[in-house]
């Protein structure tokens, strides 16, 4: 066989090629092939990725025929910074980044090295998400971003880069389901919404914390009254149950939704 190459054999008894290399001690897997020459040429790159200093993040792609790319930039990553990452991560000072095919170099603190050299980023339909003990969890749920966040409006990035998700950089403005921030009167506040066969304004309120809890309250009324609907319950962390009921029960509900859950 050729350098690097080894034959392996699938289940059903059918051939196929595995290319590895080893570099300072490590015995790295490059991938499985069709062939033969395939398995060798990924072998031969990976081999120049650690000879050729010349072959860096910027020009890397122009190098690649039988390596994947997401393999390539973990070649790089260990050249470089004598690290070896399985996810295609490349360390630099303070923060590192993940190179995403398709979508982009994305920025992370240093914090979150430990997860993402474990968990691999998976796009679908533009949203960023991880798999994680058999469930499918959006990369932006680690910032406390709900699944139903609208970038702009409930969140936003400090510097403008919507690759950066360095922690500074992600401001977080709604946090609860069916809060928003706006200005009333030229006064922020919170303002809790409800949507059943149209709009329903619930209250404005001081502290997001307070319109959460009033969303939740709505909610109750509605599912009292017989409405079948996956609403959103929000889990309020900024109180203790005694501070939550309290707050809860000193909630009046306007009178226009309840009407409205009366009529029904």
């Amino acid at each position: 066989m050729k350098a690097g190459v080894y034959i392996a054999k699938k289940k059903n008894g059918d051939i196929y090629y595995r290319s590895n290399i080893t570099k300072n001690g490590r015995h790295i897997s490059l991938g499985s092939f069709a062939t033969e020459a395939e398995a060798h040429s990924a072998y031969c790159e990976a081999v120049s990725i650690f000879e050729n200093a010349d072959i860096t993040l910027l020009n890397l792609k122009s190098y690649l025929k039988a390596l994947s790319y997401d393999k390539a930039i973990t070649l790089i990553n260990f050249r470089d910074n004598r690290i070896y990452i399985k996810t295609p991560i490349y360390l630099g000072t303070g923060f590192f980044t993940y190179y995403l095919e398709g979508v982009g170099e994305l920025k992370f603190d240093n914090d979150d090295l430990f997860y993402y050299s474990s968990h691999r980023i998976l796009v679908h339909d533009g949203h960023l998400y991880v798999n994680d003990y058999g469930m499918q969890y959006g990369i932006l749920a680690r910032y406390g971003i709900k699944n139903f966040a609208v970038c702009g409006r409930d969140y936003t990035f400090a510097n403008g880069d919507e690759m950066d998700f360095r922690h500074q950089n992600i401001i977080v403005i709604n946090k609860y389901h069916g809060v928003r921030l706006e200005s009333w009167h030229g006064i922020p506040v919170h303002a809790a919404r409800i949507h059943l066969n149209g709009e329903y304004l619930i209250g404005r309120f001081s502290t997001d914390s307070e319109a959460a809890v009033a969303y939740n309250k709505a909610v109750d009324a509605a599912t009292d009254c017989g409405i079948q609907k996956n609403f959103i319950q929000n889990y309020v962390l900024e109180y203790t149950p005694k501070e939550y009921a309290n707050v809860y029960t000193a909630i009046t509900l306007p009178e226009k939704y309840l009407n409205y859950l009366r009529s029904l």
